[in-house]
């Protein structure tokens, strides 16, 4: 089975390559605003994880705090909130995506355990003009089209 496979529910020691890349996820889908909220955001995903080594990701990812439009604190990775839509889409399926299929009018988005809901996030905020809409889960995407010859552009697009 390929290195890069982490199955939902299966708790498994990830590299710290993965498990930033995780990090990273989580911080980027979610109002984590303390330690103790990315720890529990990992282990609700099977990645246990000490305090110390979540103290430890966040200084090497370089995670900061900022308030969010509601006034909430908030980790966020550095830079990351001045990104286009396209570049973050691009960079998120450059870390996350695990390629793309179109099926009918559908394209189907396999992707890391947990990336699915800020691929879809990004894809919407592109706004893209074959996307019709989208539907994430955790590690799949299923991107709606109009027919199935723009559910092949955009696949290609995004695989």
């Amino acid at each position: 089975m390929p290195a890069n496979i982490v199955h939902v529910h299966v708790e498994r020691a990830l590299s710290k390559a993965d498990r930033q890349k995780l990090v990273l996820s989580l911080v980027g889908r979610r109002q984590l605003a303390t330690q103790q909220d990315l720890l529990a955001a990992l282990e609700a995903v099977g990645c246990r994880v000490t305090q110390a080594t979540v103290s430890r990701d966040i200084r090497e990812l370089g995670l900061e705090k900022e308030v969010d439009p509601l006034g909430r604190l908030r980790y966020v990775a550095p830079g990351g909130r001045r990104r286009e839509p396209r570049d973050t889409l691009r960079s998120l399926l450059v870390q996350f995506g695990r390629g793309a299929t179109a099926a009918q009018n559908i394209v189907v988005v396999q992707c890391e355990i947990g990336s699915a809901p800020a691929i879809a996030r990004a894809l919407d905020r592109v706004e893209h003009a074959l996307v019709v809409g989208t539907l994430a889960g955790d590690d799949t995407l299923l991107v709606i089209t109009r027919d199935s010859a723009a559910a092949r552009k955009l696949a290609r697009e995004l695989g």
